[in-house]
C-alpha cells in the first residue's frame, strides 16, 4: 500500500488528523488495534474547551456535539461545606462542552467511512520502519495477512502504550513525568442529574467530582488508593462516600441510582519530548499524560493534530516544512501550560498522604484565594475554557 499519511491509532487525535488531512486532499489511512465496536463503547470523559469545540465545528463534525452536547457557563468549586461557583463565560467570554469521548469518536468514524477514508481496525503486529528517512513504512498484520504502508509521514497517535514512541531515536530524549500517589474511582449512574453543572469537591477525605454524562446518566468520581479494587466497594459504600465528601450545609443531596459501571483510574503527568524524529511526529497521549482534573486530555490531542494538519498541508501545498520542523515547539507551549494548569488543579484540590497540617491549611486558603478574588477566578477560568 501506498499513501502520504500513515496514522497508528484511531482515537480522537488519529481519526480527527486524518479528517483535517482529508479536507485538504491528504490521502492517509489509519490503523487501530481494537475494533470499531470496542473504540466507539469505550466510555470516557469529555469536556470540550471551547477552541476545540470550533475545530470540530469548523471541520463538519460537529452537528451532533451541538445538539447533544451539555454547553456549560460555569462550574462549582466545592468545600468547607460551601459551593462556590466559577462563572466560566463571565470571566472569559467562553463556555465548555461535556460531551463524551466515545461519542466524539462516533462522530469521526462516521464522518471518515462517509468520505471513504481508509481505516483499517484489528489490526496486530504494528512496526514502523526507516522513520528517518524520507520514505518510511509500516508494516503490519490485517485480517491474517502480513501487510506493508509506505508513506511520506507516519504519525503516532497510539496512547502511551503504542509502537510509535518506543520506535523514536532515544538520544537526546527527555521524558518527564509525576506519579501523584492517588487514582480515581470512577462510576457510571443511571439518575438524573445531580447538578446542572459540573462540581470539584475538596474534602479531608479527599477529592470528589460529579459532572453529567446524559439526562439519565451521570460519571462521579472520588479520591482513591490506586492500588484498591472495584471489588471492595459495594455500591451502599461508594454512596457513603460520595455523599460525605459532596454534601453541603444547604441541604443539597447527591442523586443516587443504579450503578452500572465502576473503574480505578491511575492519576499522573508525562511530557516526552521531542514529539518528532524525521518522518516521525507524535501526537495526543503518545507524547504527553495530564491528570483529568484540568479537563485537558482530549484538548491537548486535538491541538496537537490541528497543528500537525497545518503543517502537512503547507508540505504539501507550497512546498515548505517550517510549520512541521516548528511542531514540537509550538506544541509543547500548549501542552506546557496544559500540564501546569492540571498539576495545579490536582495538588490544590486533593488531599495528600503526606501532607503536613501546615500544607492542608495553605491549600485551603488557596481555595479562599482562588473564590473571592476576581484576578484568581479569571486566571482558573481561562486556563479552564483555553483562553489563551
Amino acid at each position: 500500500m501506498r499513501t502520504q499519511v500513515a496514522i497508528i491509532g484511531a482515537g480522537p487525535a488519529g481519526l480527527l488528523l486524518s479528517h483535517l488531512l482529508h479536507l485538504n486532499g491528504i490521502e492517509s489511512v489509519v490503523l487501530e488495534s481494537r475494533s470499531r465496536e470496542d473504540i466507539e463503547a469505550t466510555i470516557r470523559a469529555g469536556v470540550l474547551e471551547q477552541g476545540t469545540m470550533d475545530i470540530l465545528k469548523n471541520a463538519g463534525v460537529g452537528a451532533r456535539m451541538e445538539a447533544e452536547g451539555a454547553l456549560h457557563h460555569g462550574f462549582d468549586l466545592a468545600f468547607g461545606g460551601q459551593r462556590h461557583r466559577i462563572d466560566l463565560t463571565g470571566l472569559t467570554g467562553k463556555a465548555i462542552t461535556v460531551y463524551p469521548q466515545h461519542e466524539v469518536i462516533k462522530d469521526l468514524v462516521a464522518a471518515r467511512l462517509a468520505a471513504q477514508g481508509q481505516l483499517l481496525f484489528e489490526v496486530t503486529d504494528v512496526a514502523l520502519h526507516d522513520v528517518d528517512t524520507t520514505t518510511p513504512a509500516v508494516s503490519f498484520v490485517h485480517r491474517g495477512e502480513a501487510a506493508r504502508i509506505e508513506a511520506d509521514f507516519v504519525i503516532g497517535c497510539d496512547g502511551y502504550h503504542g509502537v510509535a514512541r518506543p520506535a523514536m531515536p532515544q538520544q537526546g530524549r527527555q521524558d518527564f513525568q509525576r506519579n501523584y500517589g492517588f487514582g480515581w474511582f470512577g462510576i457510571l449512574v443511571e439518575s438524573a442529574p445531580s447538578s446542572e453543572e459540573l462540581i470539584y469537591a475538596q474534602h479531608e477525605r479527599g477529592f470528589a467530582l460529579i459532572s453529567t454524562r446524559t439526562p439519565t446518566i451521570q460519571r462521579l468520581y472520588f479520591q482513591c488508593d490506586p492500588a484498591d479494587h472495584v471489588d471492595n466497594w459495594s455500591d451502599d459504600r461508594i454512596w457513603a462516600e460520595l455523599h460525605t465528601r459532596l454534601e453541603n450545609n444547604d441541604g443539597w443531596r447527591v442523586n443516587e441510582g443504579r450503578i452500572f459501571q465502576k473503574n480505578i483510574i491511575g492519576m499522573r503527568s508525562f511530557v516526552s519530548t521531542p514529539m518528532q524524529a524525521g518522518r516521525l511526529f507524535l501526537a495526543g497521549d503518545s507524547a504527553h499524560i495530564v491528570p483529568p482534573t484540568g479537563a485537558k486530555g482530549m484538548n491537548l490531542a486535538v491541538s496537537d493534530v490541528n497543528l500537525l494538519a497545518q503543517g502537512l498541508e503547507q508540505f504539501y501545498r507550497d512546498g515548505r516544512d517550517e510549520r512541521l520542523q516548528g511542531y514540537t515547539a509550538a506544541a509543547l507551549k500548549r501542552i506546557w501550560r496544559a500540564e501546569y494548569f492540571s498539576w495545579w488543579m490536582t495538588s490544590m484540590l486533593h488531599t495528600f498522604a503526606d501532607a503536613t497540617p501546615f500544607e492542608r491549611e495553605v491549600r485551603r486558603a488557596e481555595l479562599e484565594c482562588v473564590v473571592s478574588s476576581r484576578a484568581m477566578s479569571t486566571a482558573l477560568a481561562e486556563n479552564y475554557v483555553g483562553a489563551f
